[in-house]
């Protein structure tokens, strides 16, 4: 089964992790705090309201940065666009559209991939052709679809594996930000 097709068949609170686990990857290029989306963990673990847990993480995040490249943009913007209502009508074009900015933020910071972003070869991932991606993007692709898959196979008792998943990939993220930004900062670069 494709991302594309999990996605379609995830429950609401599949749909929410997914997006909530992509945004907690992607942390590492907005400067934030590891633990400022917890809060929203705990309320998907307890089954309970998130709308102050997403303002308090906005307000934390505050607005776009002038400073921001697109991978940041990208970021933000997955955060700004979740849904205060938490129903799977709601958080489902979310959970896709937080998919697909995960997978371009990845193959913009992936050294394999030229920092552009090609969405055709993205959609073609989603849809579970994933022979010629970037590894950077293939492992994100990899991690999207095993947070989705632990949800539907365990329910609620899937999202410590899930937020495990995040971790890792967030892990990742900021040892590539990282070795970007000493390439960056090297005389002659």
């Amino acid at each position: 089964m494709s991302l594309v097709e999990r996605i379609a068949q995830a429950d609401e609170r599949g749909l929410a992790a997914s997006g909530l686990a992509c945004l907690d990857r992607c942390l590492p290029l907005l400067g934030a705090d590891d633990e400022l989306l917890r809060p929203l963990w705990a309320n998907l673990a307890e089954d309970s309201d998130w709308g102050a847990g997403l303002e308090k993480a906005r307000g934390a995040l505050g607005a776009e940065g002038a400073a921001d490249d697109e991978a940041a943009r990208l970021a933000r913007r997955m955060l700004q666009a979740a849904p205060a209502a938490r129903t799977a009508d709601a958080v489902r074009p979310w959970a896709d559209a937080c998919s697909v900015a995960s997978l371009r933020i990845h193959r913009l910071l992936d050294p394999a991939a030229d920092g552009v972003p090609d969405t055709e070869d993205l959609d073609a991932g989603r849809a579970g052709e994933t022979a010629d991606l970037p590894p950077l993007v293939a492992a994100e692709l990899r991690r999207q679809t095993a947070v989705l898959d632990v949800l539907a196979e365990h329910g609620p008792n899937g999202l410590r594996r899930a937020l495990d998943l995040s971790i890792e990939g967030r892990r990742v993220l900021r040892a590539v930000v990282s070795r970007r930004a000493r390439l960056e900062s090297e005389p002659g670069a």
